[in-house]
């Protein structure tokens, strides 16, 4: 009879645990300030990897500072991942600050994008509200 209970008691565990790991909700904020287009190319490759393993997984790439070329239509070298990232339901959230600091305007940002009024804020935010912080790159 103990064996029974044990047995039971396992199987109820492993059925619990299994089924909660598969429900979990996984929000992420990835942090994409930098200019280099090395570290641009592994964000792409490390959002698409995440959406692979975990595909209903909430990402959002907050782009601000020296990032901001990685979304302007004029040298977004990824632009054709960005596009289809963002059909796999990624958020890409482009500085205002930024813009207003380098006087670019939301016209020469990719359509992918939204905008949000602070970048740093924007992370801080999600943070709050439980996501997941990787500093994209290297």
């Amino acid at each position: 009879m103990k064996a029974h209970l044990l047995i039971f008691s396992f199987l109820t565990f492993v059925f619990v645990t299994g089924s909660f790991a598969q429900t979990k909700e996984h929000r992420i904020v990835f942090h994409l300030a930098t200019s280099d287009t090395l570290a641009q190319k592994a964000l792409v490759k490390q959002v698409a990897n995440v959406l692979e393993y975990w595909n209903t997984a909430k990402i959002e790439v907050v782009v601000h500072n020296n990032g901001i070329n990685f979304m302007k239509q004029d040298e977004a070298r990824f632009a054709k991942e960005i596009a289809a990232l963002k059909q796999r339901g990624v958020v890409f959230a482009v500085c205002e600050n930024t813009m207003k600091q380098r006087k670019i305007e939301k016209s020469q940002i990719l359509p992918s994008a939204v905008f949000v009024p602070v970048g740093l804020a924007e992370i801080v935010l999600r943070q709050e509200e439980g996501w997941s912080y990787i500093k994209a790159g290297f």
